[in-house]
């Protein structure tokens, strides 16, 4: 059976298709997301059988599986990551929302949710707006892994049709909300004494690191 394929106004997201997607979610669905940067296909945070078949469908263990939370704002850190010194919050506050995953000290919690002895996570809050409203009706966040094309290890999927083509039977929706960028996000590794950039990707000029 092929996914769903729902149409979401990046700017103005329908409420109702909101509503519907989260419940997708609480369901223990798969679903292809818009991101600030990249598509991303994605779970529900506290649905244990959606990260199961998230693993499934990455073909990754989950110590070897690069998993990041999409929050809404950093009002939660806590539950998931370490005390952040004073320097990396500002840090954190200063960049977002925008295209940055910052790599924390995950608190056990995190640990016990992945199934991992991984001691760190990904951190996001995407500059978008589709992605916000999701996270702000499901009251928790989304669990993402970004998506490229099948035959490249670098090419990113910027067209919905294409990707809803790619992985429509894979997952269980792919949201359309307009063309991604064929860009990651800047990776930034908080867990030493000085941050530093992992990667460089969007916003590297937002940065003075």
């Amino acid at each position: 059976m092929a996914a769903e394929f729902i149409q979401v106004h990046d700017s103005t997201p329908d409420i109702r298709k909101i509503k519907e997607i989260v419940a997708a979610y609480k369901d223990g669905k798969i679903v292809i997301i818009p991101t600030d940067s990249i598509y991303a296909v994605s779970c529900d945070l506290y649905n244990k059988k959606a990260i199961d078949n998230l693993y499934r469908l990455l073909g990754k263990k989950p110590n070897k599986a690069n998993l990041s939370l999409l929050c809404r704002d950093l009002s939660h850190l806590a539950e998931y990551c370490k005390p952040l010194p004073n320097p990396v919050f500002k840090l954190m506050r200063h960049a977002l929302p925008g295209p940055f995953t910052f790599i924390l000290k995950a608190t056990s919690e995190v640990s016990k949710i992945f199934k991992t002895n991984k001691r760190t996570v990904g951190i996001r809050v995407p500059d978008n707006q589709i992605v916000l409203d999701l996270l702000e009706q499901l009251g928790n966040p989304i669990v993402s892994s970004s998506i490229h094309a099948e035959d490249e290890v670098i090419e990113y999927l910027t067209d919905p049709d294409e990707i809803y083509d790619e992985w429509k039977h894979k997952v269980d929706i792919v949201l359309d909300g307009g063309s991604g960028q064929n860009m990651g996000s800047t990776v930034i590794d908080c867990t030493e004494k000085e941050a530093y950039i992992v990667r460089e990707g969007l916003g590297m000029e937002l940065l003075d690191i």
